[in-house]
């Protein structure tokens, strides 16, 4: 499978709610940052990235506490701002009134950036739904993010936000799913659809959750890869890359990987490949508790 760009590749963008768009296909950065010999490696992956077409770049102030938000700002350093898109994501304890907005600040000068294009509530805590929702919304306001999302929300906790003045806002709901691990598929994926909420995809390679060991090592996997002359990382992405309302961020601190799952972009798998796929890695068929890391 040739490198191409993901520009290239004709993959519309998602829409969100509120008219936007995002890239179908991004970078993450959970565990990045957290060697200091590895750095030039991992910036020159992100750029990479940037190159191919990735130029959503997911972080949080969560990972390497703050490092990696300071990788992405020196990645991102003389790049065009308004070709990328920046995303990261505040720690639950520090949702509310008293720490969001200094968590913000410190974020953005991390990233050495005036605006973030989306900030996420990483996980959902014991700070009321409703006073993060207005501090959101207040951050909007300041023009310290374009608009915000919320991560880790399965369909009780969307459906509470729902309720709280302001919680449509929503723009995005960021969770694990990848080919095995599709818990998701059974009803917190139907809800999203039916309200418009994009999905962003992380450890979509399986780095996290139920079957990450094995999943990029399955036989079928690979051997469906090798029919498509794909590798099985790509063909992971590509199942998750069909549906229009899902962002998959795969993590990538290769240079030569980067530039792998960026070509996942051009895959066309036909009707035997994915009732293969279904056959070896199941959509489920009742309620599955949350996958997280």
């Amino acid at each position: 499978m040739q490198n191409e760009s993901i520009e290239q590749s004709g993959l519309a963008p998602v829409i969100l709610p509120d008219g936007a768009e995002l890239p179908r296909l991004g970078q993450g950065t959970w565990h990045m940052a957290e060697q200091p010999a590895q750095r030039p490696g991992e910036i020159e992956a992100l750029r990479r990235g940037i190159a191919c077409g990735l130029t959503l770049i997911d972080t949080a102030e969560m990972y390497a506490d703050g490092a990696a938000e300071s990788l992405v700002g020196a990645a991102i350093k003389g790049l065009a701002r308004d070709r990328l898109t920046i995303v990261s994501k505040v720690y639950p304890h520090h949702a509310g009134r008293r720490d969001i907005f200094r968590c913000c600040d410190q974020s953005l000068r991390r990233l050495g950036i005036e605006r973030l294009d989306l900030y996420l509530l990483h996980w959902r805590g014991r700070i009321p739904l409703s006073e993060t929702v207005a501090c959101m919304e207040q951050l909007v306001e300041q023009g310290k993010i374009a608009r915000w999302g919320v991560s880790n929300f399965d369909v009780a906790d969307l459906e509470a936000l729902w309720r709280v003045p302001g919680g449509t806002r929503c723009q995005v709901n960021q969770v694990l799913y990848h080919l095995g691990s599709r818990g998701i598929e059974f009803d917190l994926l139907p809800w999203q659809r039916r309200n418009g909420l994009p999905v962003m995809a992380y450890c979509p390679l399986g780095q996290g959750g139920q079957s990450s060991a094995s999943l990029l090592q399955n036989p079928r996997l690979k051997a469906i890869a090798i029919r498509n002359r794909a590798t099985p990382a790509q063909i992971a992405l590509h199942f998750l890359l069909r549906d229009p309302l899902v962002i998959p961020i795969p993590k990538a601190a290769n240079s030569d990987h980067v530039a792998e799952n960026a070509a996942a972009a051009r895959i066309s798998l036909d009707a035997a490949d994915l009732k293969e796929l279904d056959a070896v890695f199941p959509a489920p068929r009742h309620k599955i508790p949350l996958d997280m890391r």
